[in-house]
């Protein structure tokens, strides 16, 4: 018998646009102790169909067939009353956002407290304490007992991910459902997140369901993969069956889209054309016709059942019409991989080629305040802390660290065009800190900027046109050349003309993220900063922007600066990387050397935290898992600043480890384009 039983779920809401069926008759079990995957992209029904076994689906919503709980116990005939004496107790959820989750309020102690009150009434307030505090100190929360009477906001990120789950795992639920669990944490913090997790579902013995759009994720924690698509499950399977044997054309695209850690860039990505459709007004059959090559009459008339595809085991299936002809094939025997023309500056030596942005021992420190009404210096945030980067034509430059590790800050000194704290910026040839008003106001021409969040960086207020054609305005551009250059970037970045007339709000965050872009292109520039272009995207759209910004640069001869926490999406797209940590530049080099030989411990740390979306290859992988946050870089440590959280630290005898917190390491050449600042630099193969 199941632990959860679901049978031919559908949820649906009214809009003013129509009935919105968001889930269409969702079906599979779930048993004691398995970890099942929901993948899918935004809009596929993965959060709804979990909301709705929950009981936390709003009260217009529209929710037939069965969930059983113990093969006995139905929760869709439940009140919201009986639902919350199930919630918590039987099941249990970790939500995307913790913030939201927690109530800003309380002490996170208190939080947990009151989640085994509500359950075991008979317990004492001093033994729920307790229970409160032993979960913080399981979930891996320092000083669990000071730290319980902390609040939610007093907690970094990864920080109050732990307290949601210790929260979800005080009752011993049966189940856990883990929302989004690693989305917008760094990659270090996801992997720590990841490993309690599994150390929960070992503590309680629970089932977990797993949401998540990260396949490198799925492949490493999975047991069972569910795919949807446009409210509906396409395929099922194990994870070996989905990764190794996937059946269905929309499957084998998604795991063809993803840029891999383990794999060389050079090529442009496979992708996914085209959007999900609308779960409102659905036309009849296969949601997934209009972006299948593989689309035949029949699929657009009717929508094909899940069948057993009889390749593996008997518990692989999937809805296909044309399931016979797919066994064996892979993305490129399907989709279009583009290709993208090299130009000839590309192909020059890295020292043939011009220097375009010069920085030389920058600092930017912050003064720290204290006080209510008298306010006065206490200290000095050491944001960046003495870097070297140099940046040529035609080049693109990665920096990759934990949040706070000083790669925003450098962004914006360089946005600034101002004179920094300490040291040199130079952009195409001008010192920053001599440049006069107008003169800085032209070079801000030649350096533009794309956004992590397309959505908060476009005006919703303007149409695109508006949008786009703002920065020429500004520039004194006559309308005419504004109309015809507006026309001429929506073509460059893939859009349509008449899409000048909408506003942002009715693209998808694939175009909006082209209408930056296009934005960005619009005076000419020579150097674009990219800060985290496609974190917020799904992976099928990332991969179109990515070959986008790639073709973008061999036809413009354009030199990208890229901030991104996803270390395979660096590998693809760049040329060199630079890893900092706390306002330092610990490692860089070439990409593939610094990929191929990483010789500091941090940067073995954030490659090992990356998963790879190959279950075979994530059962065998040596794991680099950092203990704790990073330091305050109020009061960063003395020596190297990194050795506090450094593995390798620990394995060192009395003088060497003196040696680290004494004496701060300088870069070092490692070899032909590779500097480390490491005192005992050793090579780890970690991918």
């Amino acid at each position: 018998m199941s632990l959860l039983s679901v049978r031919d779920l559908c949820v649906s809401f009214p809009s003013e646009a129509g009935v919105v069926q968001a889930v269409r008759g969702v079906t599979f079990d779930l048993e004691r102790g398995q970890t099942m995957a929901l993948v899918g992209e935004s809009g596929s029904g993965k959060s709804v169909t979990s909301l709705a076994i929950m009981g936390l689906h709003p009260e217009n919503a529209k929710i037939t067939g069965s969930v059983l709980l113990d093969g006995t116990d139905e929760l869709l005939t439940k009140n919201d009353e009986q639902m919350s004496k199930i919630r918590g107790l039987r099941i249990a959820m970790v939500f995307q956002d913790p913030l939201s989750a927690l109530t800003p309020v309380y002490a996170v102690g208190d939080q947990i407290v009151e989640t085994i009150l509500t359950h075991s009434p008979e317990t004492s307030k001093e033994d729920a304490w307790k229970r409160a505090v032993h979960l913080l100190d399981l979930v891996g929360i320092p000083d669990a007992a000071e730290r319980a009477r902390a609040f939610p906001f007093e907690f970094s990120g990864g920080m109050r991910q732990r307290v949601m789950i210790a929260m979800a795992i005080a009752n011993n639920p049966d189940i856990i459902i883990a929302d989004e669990p690693t989305t917008a944490l760094d990659v270090t913090i996801q992997a720590q997140v990841l490993e309690v997790l599994q150390a929960a579902q070992a503590e309680t013995g629970a089932a977990m369901i797993l949401i998540t759009h990260d396949l490198g994720v799925v492949a490493g924690n999975a047991d069972h993969v569910t795919v949807m698509y446009a409210g509906r499950m396409v395929e099922q399977g194990s994870v070996d069956d989905i990764f190794y044997a996937p059946a269905m054309p929309y499957t084998i695209g998604l795991l063809g889209t993803v840029p891999r850690l383990d794999h060389k860039s050079g090529e442009a990505l496979p992708i996914l054309e085209g959007n999900p459709p609308s779960v409102v007004n659905l036309v009849p059959g296969c949601p997934f016709a209009p972006r299948c090559p593989m689309a035949i009459d029949k699929c657009h008339e009717s929508e094909p059942e899940l069948t057993a595809t009889g390749e593996t085991q008997a518990g692989h299936l999937s809805a296909c019409w044309r399931l016979e002809e797919t066994k064996g094939l892979s993305h490129g025997d399907i989709f279009e991989v583009p290709v993208v023309r090299r130009n000839e500056l590309t192909t020059l030596p890295r020292d043939e080629r011009d220097t375009v942005l010069d920085i030389k021992n920058l600092h930017k420190h912050f003064p720290l305040l204290k006080g209510a009404i008298y306010r006065r210096q206490a200290g000095v945030v050491k944001a960046v802390d003495g870097i070297d980067l140099d940046l040529r034509a035609g080049e693109t430059l990665g920096l990759v660290g934990e949040s706070g590790s000083g790669k925003s800050t450098t962004l914006l000194e360089i946005l600034e065009l101002m004179k920094p704290t300490q040291g040199r910026i130079v952009v195409l040839g001008n010192d920053t800190a001599q440049l006069s008003r107008n003169a800085r106001r032209s070079l801000r021409k030649d350096i533009q900027v794309v956004f992590q969040d397309p959505m908060a960086a476009l005006d919703p207020r303007l149409p695109v046109f508006d949008i786009i054609a703002e920065p020429l305005g500004a520039f004194g551009w006559d309308k005419a050349a504004i109309e015809e250059r507006v026309f001429e970037l929506l073509k460059i970045v893939g859009l349509q003309a008449d899409h000048a007339d909408r506003y942002p709000q009715h693209f998808s965050g694939g175009q909006r993220q082209r209408i930056g872009i296009a934005r960005a292109l619009a005076l000419n520039p020579r150097i674009l900063v990219l800060d985290e272009p496609v974190s917020a995207l799904d992976v099928s759209i990332q991969a179109g922007v990515i070959n986008l910004l790639e073709q973008l640069q061999q036809e413009l001869g354009l030199s990208y600066l890229l901030v991104a926490h996803d270390l395979a999406v660096i590998r693809h797209i760049c040329d060199r990387v630079a890893v900092m940590y706390l306002g330092n530049i610990v490692e860089i080099g070439d990409v593939e050397d610094v990929y191929e030989h990483p010789l500091h411990p941090y940067t073995q740390a954030l490659l090992s935290a990356i998963p790879i979306p190959d279950p075979k290859v994530e059962r065998e992988r040596q794991r680099v898992v950092l203990t704790g946050d990073m330091p305050s870089p109020a009061d960063p440590p003395s020596g190297c600043k990194f050795r506090t959280r450094c593995p390798k630290f620990l394995s060192l005898d009395a003088d060497s480890q003196a040696r680290c917190v004494g004496v701060p390491p300088e870069l070092s050449v490692a070899g032909a384009d590779h500097n480390v600042a490491c005192h005992y630099p050793e090579v780890l193969r970690v991918i």
